[in-house]
């Protein structure tokens, strides 16, 4: 029996809840570009009516660090492609080669936000969206690592659920050494990726690991080569990359040191960079999931995602308000102390002069602070 008679209505809805007022161009920096862009098929060519959503932060001149309306432009892109029907996958990248994201504008925490805990208390509540937007996303997303993934960066590159990288990318942490703790993710996400006792010390040290040591241990899915000599790709020649052990240890992905690294770092200085081959990486990915049942990926990709959700989502309040109120205090330091390195020659407070103060009981506050920053240069 046929149910024509049933009252249908089939004009489709729009389920963005914004337009384009948190989006720019590539010369509207500092912003957030959004774009669609067809998925390509094996042969090259473009499928009609299928897209890859791309969200690119557009900062390069910081690193693309992220201000606030880049915050409010990532969490507008992501719930955007999650709701257009016509998007396969979403793709989290940035302006360049030199930076995918290097954290929150420090520039922007030093002069505005330092001091001003419930303004920051705000700030992050916009941070704990833009991660939930990624995590709550209904496509699969990818973060397509085109240079370095630092602090705040590697926060919110770890929320996506795929990530294929430039073999140039360092990524790290950065927070206990200028201020804060890299509680906006890391602390919730590394020990998933790289078991607890590599978590502890990424998360602490702030070492900067390879893309070839961050493969190895599980965090990133692909590397890619993106220097190019003529016709011949070059894999990044400042990692060790064609051994495995030397004397007993594991040498694969670690930075070679001396001579060779002074070398390295020469030849990178001039070397022609090529991001093909990412953009090769990611449209094989894209083409795997178009190619999947669409309601069983992201049913089987929430499923993963659940068990980073499950500690992000227990920390992420109370981490909001420490972070706030530790805007009066060790993250004043760090951030003006960072901010101000051009004027003082130094990018970090006198660490062991804090601690002797705090050893002998000395009061937080301006006498303290003059005893720990550097001075103006002549």
């Amino acid at each position: 029996m046929s149910l024509d008679w049933m009252p249908r209505e089939n004009e489709p809805k729009n389920h963005f809840l914004w337009e384009d007022e948190h989006f720019g161009g590539e010369g509207d920096a500092p912003c957030t570009i959004y774009e669609k862009r067809p998925v390509i098929d094996p042969d090259g060519k473009a499928v009609e009516g299928l897209y890859t959503a791309w969200i690119i932060l557009n900062n390069p001149r910081q690193f693309n660090s992220y201000t606030t309306e880049m915050v409010k432009g990532v969490i507008a892109g992501f719930q955007r492609a999650s709701a257009d029907r016509q998007v396969v996958a979403a793709v989290f990248t940035a302006v360049g080669d030199k930076a995918f994201c290097t954290g929150g504008n420090v520039k922007e925490y030093a002069e505005y936000y330092s001091k001003r805990p419930q303004e920051y208390g705000d700030y992050m509540d916009l941070f704990n969206g833009m991660v939930d937007a990624i995590l709550n996303c209904k496509k699969p997303t990818i973060c397509r690592i085109n240079g370095m993934r630092v602090a705040g960066g590697q926060e919110i590159g770890m929320a996506t659920d795929l990530s294929v990288s430039s073999d140039l990318a360092i990524l790290g942490q950065a927070g206990p050494k200028h201020g804060s703790a890299p509680d906006g993710g890391s602390t919730d996400f590394l020990p998933w990726y790289l078991g607890i006792e590599e978590a502890m010390w990424n998360c602490v040290s702030c070492e900067m690991w390879s893309a070839y040591k961050m493969k190895r241990l599980g965090l990133l899915s692909k590397v890619v080569p993106v220097i190019k000599d003529g016709e011949k790709w070059v894999r990044n020649p400042l990692v060790e990359v064609d051994k495995w052990v030397d004397d007993g240890e594991i040498v694969y992905g670690e930075f070679k040191t001396g001579a060779a690294a002074k070398e390295a770092r020469k030849y990178i200085k001039t070397a022609t960079i090529d991001l093909s081959l990412l953009d090769e990486a990611i449209a094989e990915i894209v083409w795997k999931f178009a190619n999947l049942m669409p309601h069983c990926l992201v049913k089987s990709v929430d499923g993963i995602r659940a068990k980073k959700k499950f500690f992000w989502d227990q920390a992420k309040l109370p981490n909001r308000h420490w972070l706030a109120a530790n805007m009066n205090y060790e993250a004043y330091m760090g951030f003006n102390a960072f901010n101000t390195k051009k004027i003082t020659g130094k990018d970090t407070i006198d660490f062991i002069k804090y601690r002797q103060l705090v050893g002998e009981g000395q009061e937080i506050g301006e006498a303290l602070y003059e005893q720990v920053f550097g001075t103006p240069q002549e």
